[in-house]
């Protein structure tokens, strides 16, 4: 799977580490950050092999962006997801607030497409920290954090397979 991918800022990554020993609790930490702005599965490309996929991601990418400007995000909370759509719960999270992140979102789902249950009107723009565990120690971490604003002024093509952003598009586009 592909994603098109929002850089976390240092200050954010910065956040997570100091949070990491109130996540010791939970099965899986996130050691790698990432703010999915759209997902790109086998269903919403045309070709099957994983190399043709992404050429062609490539090649569209930059032309959806066109005109797109750099815009603000800001996380401000953390939060979870007690039975997320994929994968073991709960889903501990940054909170991210940004108009202009929804907006993109919409761009590339009118494009694409959307992933049930994950993207149109159930898009929740976040930065995953921990997953697994119980409930109970996610609902103690939840709550308001000190605000972390920043400019989104690039985004990353992700391929999962490699773990690894593959191509990256600067803002205003």
């Amino acid at each position: 799977m592909f994603s098109l991918n929002v850089p976390v800022p240092g200050a954010v990554a910065q956040l997570a580490a100091d949070l990491h020993p109130r996540l010791v609790d939970f099965d899986q930490i996130r050691d790698h950050r990432t703010l999915v702005a759209k997902r790109f599965d086998e269903s919403t490309l045309p070709a099957s092999q994983p190399e043709l996929q992404l050429a062609r991601l490539q090649q569209r990418v930059p032309q959806v962006l066109t005109g797109t400007p750099a815009f603000e995000a800001e996380t401000r909370a953390i939060d979870f997801f007690a039975e997320p759509v994929r994968g073991a719960g709960p889903v501990v999270y940054l909170t991210v607030d940004s108009p202009g992140l929804r907006g993109l979102h919409d761009r590339f789902t009118d494009e694409f497409g959307t992933i049930p249950e994950l993207e149109g009107d159930d898009y929740t723009p976040h930065i995953t920290l921990a997953r697994g565990g119980s409930v109970a120690d996610a609902e103690r971490l939840a709550g308001e954090i000190d605000p972390i604003s920043w400019t989104v002024s690039q985004l990353q093509i992700w391929d999962s397979r490699y773990r690894e952003a593959v191509s990256r598009y600067s803002l205003p586009a």
